[in-house]
């Protein structure tokens, strides 16, 4: 066994100081990191915690960003300061910005944010829009805890660029100008109002909710990957967004991106859309073909018509479209792969040997007449 790091950290509970160990180590080929908790010199009960025991080192090391930084959210600090938590601070917005966002989802109006989701989420129908591209939700969140009432403090809130004011700013606004505040523009007074050990808390919470989708994607890749590995039992998507935490939609989305990489997932899409008809996929098919790949609502209002069942039932629908165009992506690739191959078969040059003529006194000198 090879220690490869080791820190101690330490928190202040009810006027006592509790100490851990926080390490990774090497061992046989295996990563294994880990939090050790001290206790009493005379109790035996075990603290160990291992976070990760695998082969994949980047696998490792974005688990133990996650499980560290949740340590780090709880109030531990390490005695030794070392390079993972200064990658932790670094790359932060401006304090004032951060302590605005810090700010808004402490103090949010929950009722008021559903309100302004629910707007946001029928304009994006009228627009054919994704409702991120309309406000984000943490833009929501600031406009529901400091509630402005005009154009140029909706301009003050940090992420609503001028092009949100003024295509949404109205709207927005009319959520808000008639709630009574007990606050005023400008928001330099939440600098000084907000707790610095709470900002600091919520700072790493913040982080480790990143590392936590960080670790969930690493899982995830690993798992496709092995998925595809020759002679290897098959695993559902299902099964894989169970282990990993990610959802469906995502690992396609995934797929899709580790396909452009040169990966193929024909096994995989093969076995989750098995239950869709032969008529259905040879229409889909052709409706790839007819529009283009680029993008799915066109082939979906083709194949199934413009009357959809459901969100949840468009949703399916969406998902076997996409799988089906990863399909449909691999086969394209393959048939233009094969025409390059006989295109440059066609016209390679072929070499001809011809016997060199010789003189009638060459060939008698040689005996070859």
């Amino acid at each position: 066994m090879t220690i490869v790091f080791l820190n101690r950290m330490e928190i202040e509970k009810e006027h006592e100081v509790q100490a851990a160990n926080v390490w990774i180590e090497e061992q046989d080929g295996l990563w294994i990191c880990g939090w050790n908790q001290e206790v009493e010199f005379h109790s035996s009960e075990d603290q160990r915690d291992t976070w990760y025991e695998g082969a994949d080192w980047n696998e490792m090391l974005a688990v133990y960003r996650h499980k560290l930084a949740s340590k780090l959210a709880e109030g531990y600090r390490p005695i030794i300061r070392d390079t993972f938590q200064e990658f932790l601070e670094s790359g932060q917005r401006g304090r004032y910005t951060q302590k605005l966002i810090c700010y808004s989802e402490l103090h949010a109006d929950e009722e008021l944010y559903k309100q302004l989701a629910a707007w946001r989420r029928v304009r994006a129908t009228e627009e054919h829009r994704a409702p991120y591209l309309i406000a984000t939700n943490r833009a929501l969140r600031l406009i529901g805890t400091f509630l402005p009432q005009t154009l140029e403090e909706l301009r003050e809130l940090p992420g609503i660029g001028e092009h949100t004011v003024n295509r949404y700013g109205e709207a927005l606004i009319a959520h808000t100008q008639d709630i009574e505040r007990k606050h005023a523009f400008p928001l330099d007074w939440v600098e000084h109002r907000l707790n610095e050990e709470e900002f600091e808390a919520w700072t790493y919470t913040s982080k480790e909710r990143k590392f936590k989708r960080e670790a969930e994607r690493v899982r995830a890749n690993r798992l496709l990957l092995e998925s595809m590995e020759p002679h290897s039992d098959y695993v559902s998507l299902t099964l894989i967004s169970q282990e990993s935490g990610m959802q469906r939609r995502e690992l396609i989305e995934m797929m899709e991106s580790l396909q452009k990489d040169g990966y193929h997932f024909e096994e995989i899409v093969q076995h989750e859309v098995q239950l869709v008809s032969e008529s259905q996929l040879a229409a889909i098919e052709q409706a790839y073909q007819e529009i283009g790949d680029t993008f799915l609502k066109p082939v979906l209002k083709k194949v199934y018509g413009e009357e959809l069942p459901s969100e949840s039932g468009t949703d399916l629908l969406y998902e076997q479209l996409r799988l089906l165009r990863i399909r449909y992506r691999q086969r394209a690739e393959r048939v233009a792969a094969e025409l390059i191959g006989s295109e440059q078969l066609s016209t390679t040059p072929k070499v001809v040997v011809t016997p060199s003529k010789r003189s009638k006194s060459q060939a008698a000198a040689t005996g070859t007449e």
